[in-house]
């Protein structure tokens, strides 16, 4: 083989070689998710690969068309772009930055790399376009949700904390004061419960729409939870204080809100106002402040501005308090029961009891009225356990008295209205009848009309049922409702008692008299039992008795008593 043969098929074959090479990088492109832009110092040629033509809708042929890249860039990103196209001039190897094309509002990442040869001279460019639009979305999502809440677009709870705070550091430097309001719906599970949570939802979207007007730069609103704004007002004064923007809000909400299923909605909101520094110097604390006030404009009757002031919180502290402690005393079982006796009005004979609950507090070495811890333990969900344990204890009592004296005296026992709504009620209340041996004729469970208030079909299905079975039924507090007399047609009464109120002014107040007078002659003619309550004078007495009022119950007889003050009675 000659030597032009032997250099020709060499030739041929680094040729092949190269095409070969070039076929695989070509390759590598084309399957990429980029875009890619090359440039040849030496031949000074250019060539699009890659993705190329589903990013961009030109070609770039030549060094004259490289201005079409940044051409298309957002007016902020174009130097960047063109100082990456022209890398060389810089000197620089490798270079990157961010860019957003205006045009199809995409965002790219784009590499530049440059190779030079030992001289210096660049030889080979290359630009990596990537397509980072679906990233850059996902980031600014995820940073909307850092700082707004998604449903109302208001600050969330954690960015109102941190601008709040730094409003009481500007205020702690500047001598300054700063308004903390707490907003919330009043009946708002009304409006969850009754026409769901959707649009319940929408209308706490259309307030937060409201309270978002009153944003300015001293002025910040966020979404805390559910149905609850907070705001807060740096220097309040002039069209920015709290009383000038509730009045606002108060105008707005006289029209109601119209939602996108047709309903229209009238609200109205209870507000709780904590300035710094009188109230905290903590941002977490100014809201707990302004909370606790609100709360307490909702007791006092909701649609109300509340400020804070000590007593408030000294107050909410020692409910607080109260609530830990009835816990534990529920745990431990820290409670005791009194009986107070009911005689019948012509033999003075003994009836029966009525069980009477009391918190022994070991903590205070003292009695607590359950006027006091009831309410608190029916919010609390411990009225449950307490309820039960006065069932158990006092048909206990009953059937401990009746074996041991032979004398079946009637047991009054009170009952929560949350315990009536229990499913379970009716087959604990018998199965504890049973488990002591008890007449259930001598068992009375004591109802008053707000257990009625709320359900009163399911209460008066599982009181007839009890009734059946053999236990008596007492209307309790009678004439302190407004429906009382529509109850005692519906309801398996065998008792009826006469409010304390009644008896109190029955001897001064002819009205009274008249209604109480009423009252008896309308019980005997429906074939009921008389119990008058509170009485603590003999005059009382003998008025009752002289107008048929068939059993006494107050301290002219007997306060409530122990266990052994009880048994000496029985003896």
């Amino acid at each position: 083989m000659s030597e032009l043969q032997y250099q020709n098929d060499m030739l041929k074959a680094m040729n092949q070689k190269l095409k070969g090479n070039e076929g695989m990088y070509r390759l590598v492109c084309e399957t990429s998710c980029d875009a890619f832009l090359y440039y040849s110092f030496e031949k000074d040629e250019v060539y699009t690969l890659g993705r190329w033509s589903e990013f961009f809708n030109f070609e770039i042929r030549s060094v004259n068309d490289l201005h079409l890249l940044y051409d298309i860039m957002s007016d902020f990103y174009v130097e960047k772009v063109r100082s990456l196209v022209y890398l060389e001039k810089r000197n620089l190897e490798k270079a990157n930055c961010e860019a957003l094309n205006q045009n199809k509002r995409a965002w790219y990442s784009i590499n530049a790399i440059v190779e030079y040869d030992d001289y210096g001279k660049p030889i080979h460019k290359l630009l990596t376009i990537s397509d980072i639009t679906k990233f850059k979305k996902q980031n600014e999502e995820l940073a909307y949700l850092a700082y707004y809440d998604p449903l109302t677009g208001l600050y969330n709870r954690n960015y109102f904390v941190r601008l709040l705070s730094e409003f009481v550091r500007n205020a702690k430097e500047d001598d300054k004061i700063v308004d903390v309001v707490i907003v919330d719906i009043d009946d708002f599970r009304k409006v969850n419960d009754g026409m769901g949570m959707v649009v319940g939802d929408e209308l706490v979207q259309q307030l937060g729409g409201v309270l978002k007007e009153f944003s300015s730069a001293n002025v910040i609103v966020g979404h805390i939870n559910s149905d609850i704004y907070c705001m807060a007002i740096y220097e309040p004064k002039n069209d920015y204080t709290m009383e000038n923007l509730y009045q606002r809000l108060k105008s707005r909400l006289r029209r109601p809100f119209y939602l996108s299923n047709g309903y229209e909605i009238s609200i109205t909101v209870s507000v709780g106002v904590a300035s710094y520094p009188e109230a905290s110097k903590d941002a977490v604390e100014l809201i707990n402040c302004a909370e606790i006030v609100m709360f307490r404009g909702k007791s006092l009757g909701k649609n109300t501005i509340q400020y804070f002031d000590t007593p408030i919180l000294d107050d909410f502290i020692h409910n607080v308090q109260m609530d830990n402690k009835l816990k534990e005393a529920v745990t431990n079982n820290h409670f005791m029961l009194k009986y107070q006796p009911q005689f019948y009005a012509d033999s003075k004979e003994l009836r029966g009891v009525e069980a009477l609950i009391r918190w022994n507090d070991v903590s205070e070495d003292s009695v607590i009225s359950p006027t006091v811890f009831i309410p608190m333990a029916e919010k609390n969900g411990t009225i449950v356990p307490i309820g039960k344990w006065v069932i158990e204890e006092s048909i206990r009592q009953c059937s401990e008295w009746h074996r041991k004296y032979e004398k079946p005296i009637i047991m009054s026992i009170n009952v929560s209205a949350i315990q009536y709504m229990k499913e379970d009620f009716v087959d604990h209340l018998i199965s504890v009848i049973e488990k002591h041996d008890v007449d259930p004729r001598y068992i009375e469970l004591e109802v008053t009309e707000s257990v009625l208030i709320d359900g009163f079909e399911n209460v008066a299905h599982k009181l007839t049922a009890l009734k059946e079975y053999g236990i008596r039924i007492s209307l309790d507090d009678f004439g302190t409702g407004f429906s009382s007399l529509s109850y005692l047609k519906k309801l398996p009464i065998d008792t009826l008692k006469i409010d304390k109120s009644f008896i109190d002014t029955v001897l001064i107040d002819s009205p009274t008299r008249v209604i109480t007078e009423s009252i008896i002659k309308m019980v005997k003619t429906l074939g009921f039992e008389a119990v008058a309550e509170g009485v603590e004078e003999f005059k009382q007495y003998e008025y009752l008795q002289s107008i048929g009022c068939d059993v006494i119950q107050g301290f002219y007889f007997a306060k409530p008593q122990n266990v052994e003050e009880i048994e000496k009675l029985l003896q």
